[in-house]
């Protein structure tokens, strides 16, 4: 298998918007994220993230628990198992398009 087909079969392009991407990164790393914290990690308003988290959602990558907590609703967030593979898969085949550059490539960057 070479480069290109390992980045291909793995690459989403629902996950690659950067937005999404960071979305992602935050729930690999943990089990929930509050949405509050992504928003203000990520520097976007609520609307915004709103859209991005609902495309995740619509794609089966990210779920969504609500629970009041000091008398104010919070929403939590978190990766599905298919969206932690997708997400994992993704990554690989970013690190495949980018680390295995062919030598002629190589050369001439240096």
């Amino acid at each position: 298998m070479t480069v290109a087909d390992r980045a291909e079969e793995g690459f989403n392009a629902t996950i690659h918007a950067p937005n999404r991407l960071r979305i992602c990164a935050m729930l690999e790393s943990a089990d929930q994220v509050e949405f509050g914290l992504i928003q203000e990690r990520l520097d976007v308003s609520a609307s915004v993230l709103s859209k991005h988290v609902g495309v995740l959602m619509d794609a089966g990558y990210v779920e969504q628990t609500k629970a009041v907590r000091d008398t104010r609703q919070r929403v939590w967030l978190s990766l599905t198992k298919t969206g932690r593979r997708a997400y994992q898969a993704h990554v690989a085949a970013l690190r495949a398009i980018v680390g295995e550059a062919p030598d002629e490539v190589r050369r001439s960057a240096e």
